[in-house]
């Protein structure tokens, strides 16, 4: 007990202002009174200035910026405690008048001496760097829409007849010489089509390289029970698990949901009890997942289809799908902490699923495995479908599947799962 007051007696309380070529640092004690003065450090000189003076009994807090990840990777073997603090949730605690860097240093310092920083979950770089390949993803994805759409409106302020086929295929351009266009309409078209092309290569190896590592290690232990669920892809499942992280750290389903946006807001004043849409609080992209995931559920899955009709004879279609991702979203809590097969699926649709996973994944990538292969070694894996010899979800087209002695006699470790 001595030693612990003794050394928060003794302990510095550091903040660092983080702006795009400088930051600003500056200490204080328990007390609150100013220890390290405030100063301005170029990020050129940062690294050499932190060696110099950050202690190993420190405790550093710095704001959640752009930059952060790479100077907390900085902090982190220096400091004994480094906390990234939530600047949405800082502002609401912390407000002033005046306002510069000098005072909102000291003002995140005095705050972090008091344990009143609300900070946030410091994601490992693996997690980063798997969030990094997504938002590269969505961007190209975005501008592979928004040049579609550019040539959308070219042809219907025309009028011009829709070209059987797909309108926007590198063989069916027949449509963009129309005499109705002038020059420069067909040459925004041309320069167009070599865009969305260009646009659309980039997106494909960046897919390409997800459905590689989603079989690779850390990933592929928890892709081995997303995969499983309805309406979840290759996409869908990296993405959750991205914007999740460590599932241990939601202590249950209502806490991931909430992480998530996807709860609705409430509104409470006396006797008056009135729900709000949702909150839209948390990671844009776990609620973006589970939409689309809950989109395709809804459509091939039975019971999620059934689920869905019910809750619209009482809201709209869109609030339904959000209710539906909510679910989802609780589900897939439950898979990941318990480690077990989705209950509501038939071993064979389960098979299938992991089939279409094994269409994704490059036969290079499958590291020697072939796709029947595939598909048993993640059955195995789930410890299902021991008596499953083919998948005749289509009786017209059944698909065979290795037996369980091909794949032992190609990873014995497998022998080990219980």
């Amino acid at each position: 007990m001595k030693e612990e007051l003794f050394a928060r007696l003794s302990r510095r309380y550091l903040a660092l202002d983080i702006h795009k070529y400088y930051s600003v640092a500056a200490g204080v004690d328990f007390e609150g009174q100013v220890t390290v003065d405030p100063v301005r450090i170029e990020h050129a000189d940062l690294e050499s200035w932190l060696v110099k003076h950050i202690q190993s009994t420190d405790h550093v807090v710095i704001e959640s910026t752009t930059n952060a990840w790479h100077i907390y990777d900085l902090l982190e073997p220096l400091a004994e405690k480094v906390l990234v603090a939530n600047p949405i949730k800082v502002k609401q605690i912390a407000t002033a008048r005046v306002k510069t860097d000098i005072r909102d240093t000291l003002i995140l310092a005095r705050m972090l001496a008091a344990n009143m920083i609300p900070s946030i979950w410091v994601p490992p770089a693996q997690v980063r760097n798997l969030r990094y390949l997504l938002s590269q993803r969505r961007h190209l994805v975005g501008m592979h829409t928004q040049t579609v759409n550019r040539m959308h409106s070219v042809a219907h302020r025309h009028h011009l007849k829709h070209p059987k086929g797909k309108r926007f295929n590198q063989k069916n351009t027949e449509w963009q010489q129309d005499d109705q266009l002038s020059d420069s309409e067909k040459f925004q078209l041309e320069l167009d089509m070599t865009t969305k092309q260009h646009l659309a290569d980039q997106a494909g190896k960046i897919t390409k390289k997800l459905a590689r590592m989603s079989h690779q290690k850390p990933w592929a232990d928890s892709m081995l029970y997303l995969m499983q669920l309805p309406g979840f892809g290759v996409i869908t499942g990296m993405t959750v698990l991205a914007a999740i992280g460590d599932i241990t750290r939601f202590e249950t389903a209502g806490h991931l949901v909430s992480y998530s946006g996807l709860i609705p807001g409430l509104d409470q004043s006396g006797v008056k009890l009135r729900h709000k849409r949702i909150t839209k609080e948390g990671r844009k992209d776990l609620r973006w997942a589970m939409v689309e995931v809950a989109q395709r559920a809804v459509k091939s899955d039975p019971l999620w289809k059934q689920r869905f009709n019910a809750l619209q004879r009482r809201m709209h279609r869109n609030q339904a799908i959000v209710a539906i991702a909510r679910q989802l979203l609780e589900l897939v809590w439950y898979v990941l902490n318990r480690r077990q097969p989705y209950r509501h699926f038939s071993h064979e649709r389960i098979a299938y699923k992991y089939l279409t996973w094994s269409w994704q994944v490059n036969d290079a990538d499958r590291e020697g495995l072939t796709r029947q292969q595939f598909t048993r070694y993640y059955l195995m894996r789930l410890g299902i479908g021991h008596d499953l010899q083919r998948i005749a979800l289509n009786p017209k087209h059944p698909r065979r599947l290795a037996s369980e002695a091909e794949l032992l006699a190609l990873r014995p470790e497998l022998l080990q799962i219980e």
